[in-house]
């Protein structure tokens, strides 16, 4: 009985946090989101037929136009999801998730997601730090919560190996 007090105050603070850190992103993209979705709603179709080409060039020379088209929703999914890894760290299907509760599509979350250019692993030791820098955490506590918040064993493993655990 005495290990469940701990553990229950413990999953309070986490959850604290997390709310805590949530409504900070969640005015971080506010702040910055509607000038994203307002700027491409006045882009016209040549400029971000040309954005679209620059970013095609960047990310894989050899496939043709038609294959690499952005639509508007998977750009400003993409820019969404860059602000939200500049602020906080998250597993690939926790930022889905994060970008399906501001109303993207499945299809543009998960296009967001992984045109983001996060390196999933290093978010899990990010996120591990960071939950580390709040309170104190086993081994396998930790692992347990990053698989919590959505990052795979091997990512959470690997996260906590990261920052000495």
């Amino acid at each position: 009985m005495g290990g469940e007090k701990p553990q229950t105050k413990q999953g309070k603070k986490v959850w604290v946090w997390i709310v805590v850190m949530i409504v900070i992103v969640a005015i971080v993209i506010v702040a910055t989101g509607s000038d994203n979705h307002d700027t491409e709603k006045t882009n016209d179709s040549d400029s971000s037929q040309s954005e679209t080409e620059e970013n095609s060039s960047e990310n894989n020379g050899s496939k043709d136009d038609e294959s690499v088209e952005e639509t508007a929703g998977q750009k400003n999914a993409v820019k969404s999801a860059k602000n939200y890894l500049r602020t906080m760290a998250f597993s690939r299907d926790g930022l889905v998730a994060q970008l399906e509760f501001d109303k993207f599509s499945n299809e543009d979350a998960i296009y967001g997601a992984d045109n983001s250019g996060a390196d999933w692993n290093d978010q899990a030791a990010k996120k591990a730090k960071s939950y580390l820098d709040m309170m104190s955490f086993s081994r396998q506590g930790l692992i347990d919560q990053l698989i919590f918040d959505k990052f795979t064993e091997e990512q959470a493993v690997y996260g906590v190996n990261v920052v000495g655990l």
